[in-house]
């Protein structure tokens, strides 16, 4: 995909042209036509030409997943307040965005590079750690050019990333090889060696799973996509690595060693390694008794600090890469679930929130450490101090439009007519603001890459059910959007048992919160009032504006609620509720019904 702001990913109307920099000091001052700025060249192009240009709208409109203008303040200072400011990096699977966010939230700018992920056989997926950092670099000298704020004023780096990756450093501090990703199932052919023995229970040994969930509150995903079994996985097919392999970093973990130099894992980033005793939410440590059966030397792993922690100043390389002053501190951070929640405002006791992107998850701050093993839920170590966050993943959500955008709709075969992918989630969201609730009868499970809750079975897969010849594409447009709420409102009921309280409220966040449709359909499919904050993007980077405001003291864990602004919120529409109750109900029987069947398929 094509930089949002850079000249080539415009369209060749509106790109502007190579400036003759000889004719330009040959024409007086006066006479010279003022070169736009990027995001003012897009602000005006926008305006006049977004119902004809394609090629503009499409660009903003793929890395949003939706067509609202860009949240991207312009170049200037004038409608900044004098509040410190935290240069904010979310590093996701598909790239880096690196924002100026001030200590209370607001967004004042932000760049994006993409990252390229390389898919191997057997089910690998990998990075080249060194894109991580350039993209850093590169985006970080991005928007500090655009002068929003004096650079004295930036008080911390501040990472939120991927997580469960595995990165293999030796004692410099350099990648041994490239990044394993949170999505590479290799390493469940070396989980027998930490799993094995009699009782089992399911898969596991029963007297390591009760020990795994006592101290840690989890254990070992059986997909082998955690780095107890990416660290396996290199252990036995890359001896030569494991041998030089110092440390074994989590993709934050890196990130924060590249800025600082120090070996260390968060509280969160070290989780699932599986080898942590969490009963104390402000006292994470390691488990003599996990490591011990673990398969790694303790030694190869990393201190474990707060993820508020102050890890001191920015490497002076940084610092001269960049033209940041070398007394910026940086905040350890956190990975991307949870510093969305942090940024999401709902960080009250059992305050709910949903994030909607590729993939999604219901979670909510609890006072408690609790497993629910039936619905592979659980509360881990998070952001907040003293709190634990309770999160039920959904393999893939805002990943199945993707799908029917790009495999279904515009697959590039010789099917395709248009040149350009038009600005398809805009029109999806007027297709599917037009059919009736529950589509026409079309039916659609969104388990495209198998499910993690609430149940966890990598075997299950999406499909359309209830197709006639009376049905049309739009219903199955909202089909699949449905699809998703029915698979959320599943979660919420184990949810609510793990709360033991009814939650009235969810704010939700993300790409696929900017959608006003999807986010009326949620509070109708769910009966409960789905609040929008407003820049649902950004939820990641203001988390972590706030994970380093509160570790540097500018503000307090109870401030944060306040300076989420919410947009709108959607209240469940009678009339539609009996159609989803029904539906619903038809929803989890399709999975019960044909889980052995997708079993015997894909097993």
């Amino acid at each position: 995909m094509p930089l949002l702001y850079s000249p080539e990913s415009r369209c060749a109307e509106h790109r502007p042209q190579p400036r003759k920099d000889s004719a330009l000091r040959r024409t007086p001052r006066k006479d010279r036509v003022r070169v736009l700025p990027r995001f003012e060249h897009w602000s005006a192009h926008y305006r006049t030409a977004r119902r004809s240009c394609n090629g503009c709208v499409r660009v903003y409109e793929e890395f949003t997943g939706h067509g609202d203008r860009p949240q991207r303040k312009p170049r200037g200072r004038s409608q900044v307040s004098n509040e410190p400011c935290i240069l904010a990096v979310d590093l996701g699977t598909s790239g880096c965005k690196t924002a100026l966010v001030t200590t209370r939230g607001q967004v004042l700018g932000w760049e994006f590079d993409p990252v390229t992920t390389v898919h191997l056989p057997g089910g690998g997926a990998e990075q080249n750690p060194s894109d991580w950092w350039d993209t850093l670099v590169s985006t970080t000298r991005r928007i500090l050019a655009d002068n929003l704020v004096p650079r004295e004023r930036i008080a911390a780096v501040c990472c939120t990333t991927q997580g469960e990756g595995t990165v293999a450093v030796d004692a410099d501090g350099r990648a041994l090889m490239n990044a394993i990703l949170w999505m590479d199932s290799r390493g469940a052919k070396c989980l027998p060696e930490i799993m094995g023995g009699m009782p089992k229970v399911s898969g596991y040994n029963a007297l390591k799973l009760l020990r795994w969930i006592r101290l840690t509150g989890g254990a070992p995903s059986q997909t082998g996509k955690d780095p107890a079994a990416h660290m396996l996985l290199i252990k036995h097919d890359h001896p030569e690595v494991y041998r030089a392999t110092h440390k074994f970093l989590n993709v934050l973990d890196y990130m924060n060693l590249r800025l600082t130099g120090k070996f260390v894992g968060t509280f969160d980033s070290i989780i699932t390694s599986w080898v942590t005793d969490n009963r104390n939410p402000d006292a994470i440590h390691y488990s003599d008794a996990l490591l011990r059966g673990c398969g790694i030397e303790r030694e190869k792993f990393p201190d474990i600090v707060p993820c508020t922690q102050d890890l001191g100043p920015i490497t002076k390389e940084f610092a001269e890469a960049v033209g940041l002053p070398p007394t910026v501190k940086v905040v350890a951070g956190a990975i991307d679930n949870t510093a969305a929640a942090v940024g999401s405002g709902a960080v009250d006791d059992y305050a709910a929130h949903l994030y909607i992107g590729t993939s999604s998850w219901l979670a909510a701050h609890v006072p408690f450490k609790k497993t629910d093993i039936a619905a592979s839920l659980a509360s881990l170590p998070c952001a907040i101090p003293g709190r634990y966050l309770l999160t039920a993943l959904q393999a893939t959500a805002g990943g199945n439009l993707t799908f029917l955008r790009d495999k279904i709709l515009y697959h590039k075969d010789e099917l395709l007519q248009e040149a350009q992918t038009p600005d398809v989630y805009k029109i999806m969201d007027r297709i599917a603001d037009r059919v009736p609730a529950g589509s026409n009868g079309v039916m659609y499970t969104p388990w495209i890459f198998g499910e993690r809750a609430p149940v966890e079975d990598r075997t299950v897969r999406a499909g359309l059910f209830n197709l006639s010849l009376e049905n049309s594409r739009e219903d199955i447009i909202r089909a699949v959007m449905e699809g998703v709420a029915f698979n959320t409102r599943w979660l919420l009921v184990p949810f609510e048992r793990f709360t033991k309280r009814r939650t009235d409220s969810i704010t939700i966040v993300g790409g696929g919160a900017v959608s006003d449709v999807w986010c009326g359909i949620f509070a109708d499919v769910m009966d409960r009032s789905i609040l929008q904050t407003k820049d649902p993007i950004q939820a990641n980077a203001r988390g972590a504006a706030f994970i380093a405001a509160l570790g540097l003291g500018h503000i307090r864990a109870s401030d944060i609620p306040g300076c989420v602004e919410c947009k709108k919120t959607y209240t469940p529409t009678p009339e539609h509720r009996a159609v989803y109750d029904r539906l619903y109900s038809e929803f989890v029987a399709i999975y019960n019904k044909t889980k052995g069947i997708y079993r015997r398929l894909n097993g």
